[in-house]
Formats: C-alpha cells, sequence, structure tokens
C-alpha cells in the first residue's frame, strides 16, 4: 500500500497494459486530511498509476465506493482490456455509508447448453440431411463465377462446385471476426452489382474527441434523447433512448441506432453535429422553469432528483456553475448555459468504432437490383441475395436479425420454386 507499495506494482501494471490483460488494482492511501502535510511514505497515487492504465483514480468519500467500483471492473473488461488503479484513503475506508451491497458474481459464466435446444437443432440437421443438404465445414468461398453453359462455378478452399442457383448470405462488413467481412460484397461487385454510394458501420458505439469530460463518466447510463442536426441546427433525426457513457465517448441502445443516421449526414455534410438532450421529457423552457422551483435548494440537490451525483456535478461543472448555487442567484446568462447543457449539448463526436464493433452494415446492393418476391438478381438471373449484404438495416431489437431470416426464407423458397418448375 501507498506509495512503495504502487510502485512495486507499476511494473506488473505496464505488462498488463501491454498484455491488454483486464486488472483491477486498489491500494491504501494515507488518511486524505492529513496529505497537505506530506505523511510518510505518501504521494499522488492516482498520478503514479496514470501512465500505466486505462483509468487511474481516487475515491473521495464511502458513498461512490460502489460506483467506482463498478465503473473500474467495466472499464478494465471492455476492449481494449487493461489495468485500472483505484486508492483507498485510510479515512474513507473507515466511513460508514448507507449504500446496500451487490452481490458478488462472476465475470465470465459458461452456461449449459439447453437440452431442448440441442435435440431442435439435432432435428434441423437431421431433416437436412434427409432432404439432400450437404454442409460442410469449415470452407470458405473465394469465388463465384459464370459459366458459359449456365449456373455458376463456386470456387472454395478445399475445390470447386457448379451450381445452378446460389443463395449469397455472406453479410456485410460488421464483425469481420464471424467471416462477414466484406468478401460477398465483392463477389457481387464481380458479378455485375452495384453498391449504395456509401458502406458504413451501424449499430456501432460513437467516439470523442480527447479530454471531454463526458468521458470521466464511463460506466453511467440514462434516458436521453440524441438529435442528429444540420451546421444551423436544423433537426434531422432524433431518438430517445438509454444511452451509456464510456470511455471513448457513448454506447448504449439510442447512441447505437442513431449512429448509421450521424455518419451517414456526416459523409453528406461534414457540419453535421450530433446533439444530446438530457432532459428528454423537457423543453428548454420547461427546464429553466424546473430549475427554479428549487424552493432555496442548491442546482447540485436538484440535478440529483434525475442524475447519479457524479453526472449532476459533472454537468455543473461543464456549464461553469457551482454545486452549491441555486437557480434563483445564479446569473440569467450562466443559468440558459446551464439548460443548453441539459437539453441541447453538441457533442464532440469525432467518428465510430468501425466495423469490428458494429452490429450491423449500411448500405450494400440496391434493393433495385433484387427481385422481392424470390430474392434472385434482376442482374445475374440464378444468383439470390439476402440480409446484410442488401441495402437494408435496422435499429437495435432484433429487426436485423428478423430481415437477415426472411429474405433467406424467401430466396430459399424461390429457389425451391424455380427448381420444381424446371
Amino acid at each position: 500500500h501507498v506509495a512503495p507499495g504502487l510502485g512495486n506494482g507499476i511494473g506488473m501494471m505496464y505488462n498488463a497494459t501491454k498484455a491488454q490483460a483486464p486488472l483491477v488494482v486498489t491500494a491504501g492511501q494515507q488518511d486524505s486530511r492529513m496529505l497537505r502535510r506530506e505523511p510518510i511514505l505518501s504521494h499522488d497515487l492516482a498520478a503514479m498509476a496514470a501512465p500505466v492504465s486505462k483509468w487511474s483514480t481516487e475515491v473521495r468519500n464511502a458513498h461512490e465506493m460502489d460506483e467506482v467500483m463498478r465503473r473500474a471492473f467495466k472499464v478494465a473488461n471492455d476492449p481494449p482490456f487493461g489495468p485500472v488503479f483505484v486508492a483507498l484513503p485510510i479515512d474513507v475506508m473507515e466511513q460508514d455509508t448507507a449504500n446496500v451491497p451487490i452481490a458478488p458474481g462472476r465475470s465470465h459464466r459458461t452456461g449449459a447448453p439447453d437440452p431442448h435446444g440441442i435435440q431442435e437443432a439435432c432435428a434441423l440437421l437431421r431433416a437436412a440431411n434427409d432432404a439432400g443438404v450437404e454442409i460442410r465445414h469449415p470452407v470458405r468461398v473465394t469465388r463465384i463465377s459464370p459459366r458459359t453453359d449456365g449456373g455458376f462455378e463456386v470456387d472454395t478452399t478445399t475445390g470447386s462446385l457448379h451450381a445452378e442457383r446460389v443463395v449469397m448470405a455472406t453479410g456485410g462488413r460488421s464483425l469481420p471476426k464471424s467471416g462477414s467481412d466484406g468478401a460477398g460484397l465483392e463477389m457481387a461487385l464481380a458479378l455485375g452489382h452495384t453498391l449504395t454510394q456509401h458502406v458504413v458501420p451501424s449499430l456501432v458505439p460513437l467516439l470523442f474527441a480527447p479530454g471531454h469530460w463526458m468521458l470521466e463518466l464511463a460506466g453511467l447510463a440514462t434516458p436521453v434523447e440524441l438529435r442528429v442536426t444540420d451546421a444551423a441546427g436544423k433537426r434531422l433525426v432524433r431518438m430517445q433512448g438509454a444511452m451509456l457513457c464510456t470511455h471513448f465517448g457513448i454506447s448504449g441502445p439510442v447512441a447505437l441506432d442513431i449512429s448509421r443516421h450521424w455518419t451517414m449526414h456526416h459523409l453528406a455534410d461534414p457540419g453535421t453535429r450530433l446533439q444530446l438532450a438530457l432532459m428528454p421529457d423537457m423543453d428548454e423552457a420547461a427546464t429553466d422553469r424546473w430549475l427554479l422551483d428549487t424552493t432555496g435548494r442548491s442546482l447540485l440537490s436538484r440535478l440529483r432528483e434525475r442524475f447519479p451525483e457524479r453526472m449532476a456535478r459533472s454537468v455543473l461543472q461543464a456549464a461553469g456553475v457551482q454545486a452549491d448555487a441555486t437557480a434563483q442567484r445564479l446569473e440569467r446568462e450562466r443559468r440558459r448555459e446551464l439548460v443548453r447543457h441539459l437539453t441541447a449539448l453538441d457533442l464532440p463526436v469525432t467518428g465510430d468504432r468501425g466495423f469490428t464493433h458494429a452490429e450491423t452494415t449500411a448500405g450494400g446492393v440496391p434493393l433495385s437490383e433484387i427481385r422481392l418476391e424470390s430474392m434472385e438478381s434482376r442482374v445475374r438471373p440464378g444468383l439470390h441475395l439476402v440480409g446484410e449484404m442488401l441495402d437494408v438495416d435496422g435499429r437495435i431489437g432484433g429487426f436485423n436479425f428478423q430481415w437477415a431470416w426472411a429474405s433467406g426464407f424467401v430466396a430459399g423458397t424461390g429457389v425451391a420454386r424455380s427448381c420444381a418448375e424446371s
């Protein structure tokens, strides 16, 4: 504990940083009331650990202990993994708190397979086998070429196949480690199809410029409204839902849903902005009245009715308002600035986390090149395209899965119908 103990641990934290190993390190700190007297073995522990940790902090009071520790484990386990440091002053450890303990749990759980699910999977495999379906795995398709005598030549990593009809269900470019690395879109291009002007990540967390105050709120979630606006402030898209603050920017359902809209509009107009309303149920006038209706209480006390204390303090600090200030005594311009932070705050979005972290792809093969009754290509008869490789993407909630399954079913029945007719 204290400075010498942490000094011995710095090397291990450095190794954890290089190895991207999730690690939470705690160290006892001298009584915070004595630090100005520079007691023996004392130092700024959070500053010592900062160069070799993703996040380094010191607990200021017992009431924030559970929040700090939850964030510590969240940040350490959020890719890219790495060490987190928390300093624990003696006087804080001795404080009483009314916080309710959280039941401990494991970070990684290996669930037992559902016996009923296994039986269903076996039934599907038996049915496919009875119908003459041959499943080849692991095999990767490398090229699809039209044959002069009809059908297609399908080159794979284990040889070539001749097929009268081909259904392409390769996905777009999101989650490339799953196999949807864009190769299917390149094959579609080689077969005569086109792609939309932009093919971008969708349902993806957004990145902020370094140093923004909201990055310090990692781990906190709150209901908000996000808006895409043009450079003049005209609202183009607005969505409400839960937003999660992270150490790199924002995530959560509403951030994922609006990500593709921000990206598409930003590509068309670099002046596009993303705006945050922390009070989604109130406009500026209603928020101003809500602040004033405090009967002499501090603004921190008022904001704590809606937000966690850490977020309430951060909003006040960002707006340049003292935590103990009251709305009635706050100068009008400063109160307007606080209202702006609560209802129309421009966020410093610099981009997104890319296809590696995106749940789906926005853009792809235009639907105008597909016969929707069978998902057959209008460009290359006998070829069927389904799912994410087409220019269809939806909000979070299973809609993209539904599109993949529904379009796959339509393609499958279309192939079966064509084969029966021939």
